[in-house]
């Protein structure tokens, strides 16, 4: 088993600040970096001599779907290999066969992510539905009648500002009863939190590893439940989506793998490998309660009124308010504190707390606010 003491010992990021913005991008370990180094090396100094860079790249493809499979409790079959979130989203929008007049429904919780593809649909006479919500919750009757007439559904299952857990089980029900494929953005959700995707009954989850799994860029994932997978047109296709490449008509792969597209770089996928298996020895219990800890922690000591979060943490994402967010960042910074300001709710900087943070960090980082004035 590896301590959060052992990891934190792990990551060169922790030697020269305290990082506190994992919810925006994970600082890597080292045999996470090393990992993918390694997997650069061998792809292109030993495959070209030996196996060949296509069957080492099949073979790194296969290994680490199955890899996230069991991470995520879903079938190698369920799993897509993407390189971020916004790839999985997208890719899902893509293979929907839409029409005038069709509606998509998101809430107003969604990251950029989950938003700019609707956005896009707009321009084609789909209609772009906003649940509205308050505090980070969403109120069950105003959703169901805004996917009533829905085609599809998006939404998060850990709010990126709030830090809230949305009832996605619920919500999914809500939707699936009026006929509307569920999208879930989970992307918060992986190394923050054990969950088992089929637990949710979504038809798709895209999330990535760069987040609180401390993997490298480039490396997302997409879980299709099989059997929707299989009734899904990709609007992208190339030879890893296809059974026989080389064919002039083609027939896709069964299940999830008809959203890969072609060649990527192995090296982020040889580091999520090692990112899940760093996370798992470390143990996702452990990582959990460590960070309800410490959210609780720093809840407490943030004023009542500038609270944004709940006042008891449901994550490690803690939202709170200050006079200028942007100047509280590089204050902030400039004393080894690394925080992020988000968009809203207004004037709200947020800390996200990891298994690698202390109850020190914690508390210098109330002490730098009160001597910042927040």
């Amino acid at each position: 088993m590896t301590s959060p003491a052992d990891l934190r010992a792990q990551i060169p990021t922790l030697d020269r600040v305290r990082y506190m913005n994992a919810g925006a991008s994970g600082p890597s370990p080292k045999p996470v970096v090393e990992a993918a180094e390694s997997m650069l090396r061998r792809h292109e100094f030993d495959s070209h001599a030996e196996e060949g860079p296509y069957p080492l790249a099949s073979e790194t493809y296969e290994e680490v779907r199955g890899v996230v499979a069991d991470f995520l409790g879903a079938g190698d079959s369920e799993i897509a290999l993407t390189q971020s979130t916004a790839d999985g989203i997208t890719s899902i929008a893509s293979a929907i066969e839409w029409e005038p007049g069709d509606t998509v429904v998101r809430t107003d919780l969604e990251h950029p992510a989950g938003v700019l593809p609707w956005a896009a649909l707009e321009r084609e006479g789909v209609d772009a539905r906003v649940v509205e919500s308050e505090g980070g919750r969403i109120d069950r009757e105003a959703y169901a009648e805004a996917v009533r007439d829905a085609k599809l559904v998006c939404l998060s299952a850990l709010t990126w500002n709030y830090g809230t857990h949305l009832p996605v089980s619920e919500l999914v029900d809500i939707a699936h009863e009026s006929g509307a494929f569920v999208l879930v953005d989970a992307v918060q959700v992986p190394g923050h939190a054990r969950f088992d995707v089929t637990d949710w009954g979504a038809d798709a989850v895209a999330a990535a590893g760069h987040k609180w799994l401390l993997g490298t860029w480039g490396a997302g994932f997409l879980y299709v439940e099989e059997s929707v997978a299989n009734e899904l047109h990709p609007g992208a296709v190339g030879y890893r989506s296809v059974e026989t490449p080389t064919a002039e008509s083609y027939e896709f792969k069964r299940g999830a793998p008809r959203f890969e597209v072609g060649t990527t770089n192995l090296a982020p996928y040889a580091a999520l490998r090692e990112a899940i298996r760093t996370m798992e020895d470390v143990g996702l219990d452990a990582v959990e309660r460590r960070i309800d800890e410490l959210a609780a922690r720093l809840a407490e000591g943030v004023p009542d009124d500038r609270l944004v979060s709940p006042a008891s943490p449901e994550s490690g994402l803690v939202s709170f308010t200050v006079e200028d967010p942007e100047r509280t960042v590089e204050a902030l910074k400039e004393r080894g504190f690394v925080l992020r300001s988000i968009p809203a709710p207004e004037g709200a900087v947020r800390a996200s707390l990891h298994v690698y943070n202390t109850e020190e960090d914690v508390d210098r980082l109330l002490d730098a606010l009160d001597d910042a004035g927040w």
